[in-house]
């Protein structure tokens, strides 16, 4: 079993396109791409739908006895059969979202990154393993990405995997195993939460203390209020939409 403990926003003035799912002993967040303005992405259900409806199919295949990569791998397929024959699902603009996943198997806690939505694990000795998939952030060129490079390496073998309509991308995912007795909780995050990391200089250490301390919904007040002190190191969204959960495993009763 697992407790969660979640908060999501999005940002100021947006639709949210990050999207959680839980269950008894797993949990699903995934952040939806921002499609460009101006871009068609050949589909006619917008990034909202493709979370939504990847997280559902995530939710129906998680209690099966398959690896991470599989559950994602089927998700991934059985979105692509629900866009229906109005979508082109070649278009290299096809909606697309990140996941991370952590499910209790027994003793163990299983876990799965793809693209960058990390998952930080606090230990007993107050150490932190953070399992973060930064692919996108070393793509050719520097930032700013131009779309036609991130449609050129997107789901590419020398780019970045995300999931969107190629299925065998979950393989792609990071993935791992941590005994439950090595674990004092687990902090999932949307990349609009990490910039408190990437951007404002906190610890995960500091990230995590919030999270055990005063809960999400003060981890996400501090990201704003970061935001608007400080604004973005460099020409990006000053907000974006935000999630964090807190997991903590629950012993066998």
């Amino acid at each position: 079993m697992l407790h969660v403990n979640h908060a999501t926003t999005g940002a100021p003035g947006g639709a949210n396109e990050d999207y959680l799912v839980t269950g008894p002993a797993w949990i699903a967040v995934l952040d939806g791409a921002t499609a460009p303005r101006g871009v068609d992405s050949g589909c006619v259900h917008d990034v909202r739908w493709l979370v939504r409806t990847l997280a559902m199919a995530v939710a129906a295949r998680i209690e099966e006895p398959w690896p991470l990569t599989r559950v994602l791998g089927e998700a991934i397929h059985a979105t692509m059969r629900a866009h229906g024959d109005g979508c082109d699902l070649v278009n290299p603009d096809s909606p697309s979202a990140t996941v991370a996943i952590v499910r209790r198997t027994g003793d163990q806690l299983d876990y799965l990154v793809l693209c960058d939505s990390p998952i930080a694990i606090r230990h007993p000795d107050g150490t932190v393993t953070v399992v973060a998939d930064d692919r996108l952030d070393h793509l050719p060129g520097g930032h700013p990405y131009g779309l036609e490079l991130i449609r050129s390496l997107r789901n590419q073998p020398d780019g970045f995997w995300v999931a969107s309509t190629a299925p065998h991308a979950a393989a792609e995912a990071l993935t791992g195993s941590v005994p439950v007795a090595d674990v004092t909780g687990v902090g999932m995050f949307t990349d609009g939460v990490t910039r408190l990391v990437e951007w404002y200089g906190r610890s995960w250490e500091q990230v995590l203390d919030t999270l055990t301390e005063r809960g999400p919904v003060s981890l996400l007040a501090d990201v704003r209020e970061a935001e608007l002190t400080y604004g973005p190191p460099r020409p990006a969204k000053l907000h974006d939409d935000a999630t964090a959960a807190w997991v903590l495993p629950i012993p066998a009763i």
